[in-house]
């Protein structure tokens, strides 16, 4: 059984809600079009939501990375700030930051 200090960034970094979609996707074998009918959307609506955990996996897997930066992002991801914004957070923190 994986340990807590053991769990890889990206998993500890997941919301539950997150955990809960891979568990389903584990459930129904890869299949994204059955996950759709199991969550009464669409097909490019489960598709989108891989594609924003895809990049959350990406995000904390990468070695060192900037926690603020990182940290906005992920905001970004989960639809808590716009994508605009964060670009504009993430830019002037990096220019402040030099």
């Amino acid at each position: 059984m994986l340990k807590f200090e053991e769990a890889p960034n990206w998993l500890i970094s997941l919301e539950l809600e997150d955990i809960a979609f891979i568990k389903k996707l584990v459930l129904f074998s890869g299949s994204l079009k059955d996950l759709a009918k199991e969550y009464n959307v669409t097909y490019p609506t489960i598709r989108l939501r891989m594609d924003k955990l895809i990049e959350k996996v990406k995000i904390y897997d990468r070695e060192q990375p900037d926690p603020y930066v990182e940290k906005i992002k992920v905001l970004a991801l989960n639809d808590k700030i716009d994508i605009d914004t964060a670009k504009i957070l993430i830019e002037e923190y990096r220019r402040v930051k030099k």
